[in-house]
């Protein structure tokens, strides 16, 4: 598998597959919005389109970047998500990475969206799509966010069937990173003391997260990935 690895303003063409990756914090949110029972997440691209659409929508549930506003639910932090029941809810996410590098990708033919909590099932995905080259979307910092980066590079030797013996030093680099520690010092608002930790789990989720336009609205849900396990067992020859 091909794989190159570009900041949103690097992107001057439309990529065929697109891995969207933001560790620290939008894309871990998302997973744990999933794990939490959330239907659907809509990726606006403003804040006011994020705020017209929960005025449209008062039952939807909006979270944003930074402190608490009026008009969110919600802040971007796993730490504050993991105890909500978002049960059969649609989120709205705006943040000022991850949403803004997924809607920069909308028209590829497969967009995932990713971190480390869901490194496994999307590098799975990528194993099982049919293609060669992969374009990782390296969110953070103008391309230079060494937790998305790592994270990027750690899926693509996934996706190409390299062991997991490695994971170690890809959470290590992601875990020095200044997000991190950024995180861990309090100097993000609307955080979690938990937040940087939890952007560290590795694999903690079994699916994948596949954007797609629908209705004009950029979607993420959830997608189940068969385990390795799993395919071994569907494999009739037994191999």
């Amino acid at each position: 598998m091909e794989a190159r690895f570009l900041g949103i303003a690097q992107l001057v063409d439309v990529p065929s597959v697109a891995v969207v990756v933001d560790v620290m914090r939008a894309f871990t949110v998302a997973a744990w919005a999933f794990g939490q029972g959330a239907e659907r997440i809509v990726l606006a691209g403003s804040l006011d389109e994020a705020l017209a659409l929960k005025a449209r929508h008062p039952h939807w549930v909006a979270l944003k970047d930074g402190p608490p506003a009026p008009g969110f639910d919600m802040v971007n932090s796993p730490g504050l998500l993991r105890r909500i029941d978002l049960g059969g809810r649609t989120v709205v996410q705006k943040t000022t990475a991850g949403t803004v590098g997924a809607l920069a990708v909308k028209d590829a033919s497969l967009v995932l969206c990713a971190g480390f909590v869901v490194a496994e099932a999307t590098a799975r995905m990528l194993r099982s799509h049919e293609g060669d080259g992969v374009t990782f979307v390296v969110t953070g910092e103008d391309g230079r966010a060494e937790e998305d980066l790592a994270c990027a590079q750690y899926i693509a030797l996934r996706a190409g069937g390299e062991g997991t013996a490695g994971a170690a030093e890809f959470l290590r680099r992601a875990g020095r990173s200044r997000a991190a520690g950024e995180l861990a010092r309090g100097v993000r608002r609307g955080a979690h003391p938990d937040d940087a930790a939890l952007c560290l789990e590795l694999d903690r989720f079994p699916f994948a997260m596949v954007a797609t336009v629908e209705d004009s609205l950029m979607v993420l849900r959830p997608h189940a990935v068969p385990s390795l396990s799993d395919e071994a067992s569907q494999d009739p020859t037994g191999g």
